[in-house]
């Protein structure tokens, strides 16, 4: 295949294919297969490194993720407009927040990881599917978090390339020669991230689109002491 095929497949059909993997799957996953998510907790095999790799875990990955929403969707024109240089856009985006959300993220999978693999209730407890999912995040955010600290070393912003291609995407006009220019581990980074995205309905990562909804509007609940009967 040509060299402008493998880049229109990399760059326009594989992330189609994985977004409608992702939207199309949670759909089939929630309308057809409720009651089949659920995040299976292994608590009662282990609980110490359980807590810390989980509770570190989802603190650095959801600030990771919506430092990644900003630097993606926020065109760089918005943030100068506010009298944000790119020099302070960098020092707090991927010093001040970037970096400490990716160590706690990727320390929390490692040790979750290597709970997973090496405590052997959990292990023989665990199918193909965890197994997969863990190393599958332990790879990419250990990318995602060697991307943030090179770029803080390297004459390169993601904000010319990366993020305007993000956003052809999702208009339908995807500008996939704006990758041409773009590191490789940047790419590789990317890559792995569409494939978590597109297999994310079909592991119990889609718990995380549970939300207690019913918690909201639900009547209030009134505890009475009981009385004893003499």
């Amino acid at each position: 295949m040509h060299s402008d095929g493998w880049s229109i497949f990399l760059w326009v059909i594989y992330p189609y294919i994985m977004l409608a993997s992702f939207f199309i799957g949670t759909f089939v996953r929630f309308k057809y297969f409720h009651f089949s998510i659920t995040a299976k907790s292994s608590e009662l095999f282990e609980k110490k490194w359980l807590m810390i790799g989980s509770v570190t875990f989802h603190i650095g990955i959801i600030l990771a993720f919506f430092g990644h929403c900003l630097g993606m969707f926020i065109p760089a024109s918005w943030t100068a407009y506010f009298g944000i240089t790119e020099h302070m856009y960098h020092l707090f985006g991927s010093l001040m927040m970037g970096i400490p959300a990716g160590l706690l993220a990727f320390i929390g999978i490692a040790i979750l990881t290597y709970r997973r693999m090496t405590v052997s209730r959990v292990y023989k407890t665990s199918d193909i599917n965890d197994i997969v999912v863990d190393w599958a995040l332990l790879i990419t955010i250990a990318l995602g978090l060697t991307c943030t600290i090179t770029g803080a070393f390297i004459d390169y912003n993601y904000r010319t390339t990366i993020s305007p291609w993000v956003r052809s995407l999702f208009v339908l006009n995807p500008q996939w020669q704006l990758m041409m220019s773009v590191p490789l581990i940047y790419k590789i980074h990317i890559l792995c991230g569409l494939a978590i995205f597109g297999y994310f309905p079909y592991t119990r990562l889609v718990h995380a689109l549970t939300l207690p909804w019913q918690y909201i509007f639900r009547r209030y609940i009134v505890y009475r002491r009981r009385v004893k009967a003499y």
